[in-house]
Order: structure tokens, then sequence, then C-alpha cells
């Protein structure tokens, strides 16, 4: 269905929510209170937002070394993930994951998986699994074009093409793989154009536009559940920040840069929204900031004695 009003606020809601998180997370990190590094995710929100807008709780996404936005759009609270960061007992892995592992499958979010393609194969288990059971649940894999060029990319989206399962594969091309531009890396100019080699529906989208990015979600989405097999979506976005937080960024173009900020996501979806309704969220957005910061800085630390629990190889 085409989105209403509502709907319109509730996906600015969902992509202010990331990048102002991803603010406050950078601010924080710089400031020695949350350790460890991070990949962050500002600029490529509207694929997150887009994309678990169409699906249901009881659906299934696996994420990457950069999942902050994907943890957020799925339902992880901005407490339990903000706890996570500061790896505390309350976070959503127990403070054990941090920054690149988020996740809850009380949400539908598998723990995230910061081996490049990793989840490219384990999502195939998930579709496989939703088909056996005759759930009607679908799952969806994010992976960066980086991934494309990896074994398991390729034998992932074969196997989910010959079983037919109900996954949707999305590839957000920021264009970079850390500071290797995807061009210097295959003659494809296109990740999509690799899904005609396995015989399933490969299509490209405005990865800066979270309408386009739902649109397209969910024709995916009804073609999984209709039991017609996977689709591979290539969101074409960018990230507006470095690979991690000690990349400065002295690969890229500053024009580049500019080129792609003046298309945000969210400036683009604010134009639509009336200023009460847009001004309001963004104040609500602030306090949930705000409440998940204290949350994680009061919360306790992880008991060691705990450490080998869920330990099982």
């Amino acid at each position: 269905m085409p989105p209403d009003a509502a709907d319109l606020l509730e996906l600015y809601r969902g992509m202010l929510r990331i990048r102002r998180f991803e603010d406050r997370v950078y601010l924080l990190f710089l400031e020695g209170e949350i350790p460890g590094t991070m990949h962050q995710y500002q600029g490529q929100e509207a694929v997150a937002v887009g994309v678990c807008d169409v699906l249901e709780r009881t659906d299934w996404i696996t994420s990457t070394h950069r999942p902050h936005g994907h943890a957020l759009a799925k339902g992880v609270s901005a407490r339990a993930a903000m706890a996570e960061l500061y790896g505390k007992a309350t976070g959503c892995c127990r403070g054990r994951g941090g920054s690149m592992h988020l996740g809850d499958p009380d949400v539908g979010m598998l723990p995230a998986i910061a081996i490049v393609a990793g989840g490219n194969t384990v999502v195939t288990g998930l579709g496989l699994a939703f088909k056996l059971r005759r759930s009607g649940q679908v799952a969806a894999c994010f992976f960066g074009e980086g991934a494309a060029n990896e074994g398991a990319f390729h034998e992932g989206l074969n196997f989910a093409a010959v079983q037919r399962l109900p996954v949707v594969f999305v590839c957000e091309n920021n264009l970079y793989g850390a500071s290797t531009s995807y061009a210097r890396v295959s003659l494809l100019e296109d990740v999509a154009a690799r899904a005609a080699a396995y015989g399933v529906p490969g299509r490209i989208v405005d990865g800066m536009d979270v309408l386009a990015v739902r649109e397209a979600t969910a024709e995916a989405v009804a073609a999984a559940r209709e039991g017609r097999g996977p689709t591979l979506l290539e969101c074409k976005t960018y990230r507006y920040v470095g690979h991690s937080r000690s990349d400065a960024r002295g690969y890229r173009l500053r024009e580049e840069e500019e080129s792609w900020k003046a298309r945000d996501p969210i400036v683009r979806l604010r134009a639509q929204l009336a200023e009460s309704d847009a001004a309001g969220i963004e104040a609500a957005v602030e306090e949930e900031l705000d409440d998940a910061v204290e949350f994680a800085r009061n919360s306790p630390d992880p008991d060691p004695d705990e450490l080998l629990g869920d330990v099982y190889a």
C-alpha cells in the first residue's frame, strides 16, 4: 500500500533516530565513554528503514560490521543498543557483542556478523528453515558491495535461488569497500546485474530515497512469501563517514561527498512533512536518545563469573 501521512512520519522518525543515534555515538566515542571501535551508518538510513518497514516482527534479518542502523530499524531499542555499545549487561547482547555484533532474536535480528559476506550464507539457513516449516516468514540479508566479490555471496545467492527460498538480498552499495572503490574491483558497474547468473530478479534502487527502497522491498518480500524465491536489491547509497573511526576519508573527493549529501534521505522526506509534525518527532527523538545514554551510563557491567555462559564450542 502507498504510504499515508502516518507512514511518512514513522519513516522519518526511523531515519532520524538512526542519524541522531550515530551522531551521539560519534561524540561519546571521541570522549572515551564508548570502548572499542565502530563502523557508522550516517547517510544510509533510507535502506535500513525502507527495508525493515516492510518486514514483520517475525521476519528475520542478518547484518554486517555496520549494524547500528539495521538494529534500530528492526526494533532493537535505543536503550538496548546504546548499552551494548557501552559494554553493559543491559545491552541487547548483554555487553558481549559490542558495536559489530548488535542484534536481538526477540525482534528478528540475528546478532550481526562482522565477517564480510558472513550473513549471505547464514541467511539461506534462515530461509530454508522458514520454507520447511511453511511459516510464511521472510529473511533479509544486508551486505555491502564489497561482499559481492566474496564466495559466500555467490554460494548463498545460488543456493537460495535453486531452493526458491524466501530471502531478500539487500546490497548497500556505498561505493567503497573500506577505502577501495568498487569500480576498481569489478568490471560490472552494478551488483544487481549478477542476479541474472542465478536466475533471480535483480533491481537497482535509489538508496537515498526511503520510499523507493520501501516499494522495491515490498515487491521482493511479496515474491518471497508467495514461494517465488529470492530477489537481489542493489541500493545505491553513500556513507557520509569513514569506513571506521580511524578513517579520515583521504581517498574521496569532497565534491563527491557534497553531491551525495545534497540527496540526503532525511532532508528529502522532511520536505514532505508538516513543520510542526517534523519538529515534534525531532524533539521526541532527542528525548529518547538522552534517556538511552543515561540508561547505558547507569547500567551495571557484566558479571565476570558469567563469562563462559552461552559458550558452546
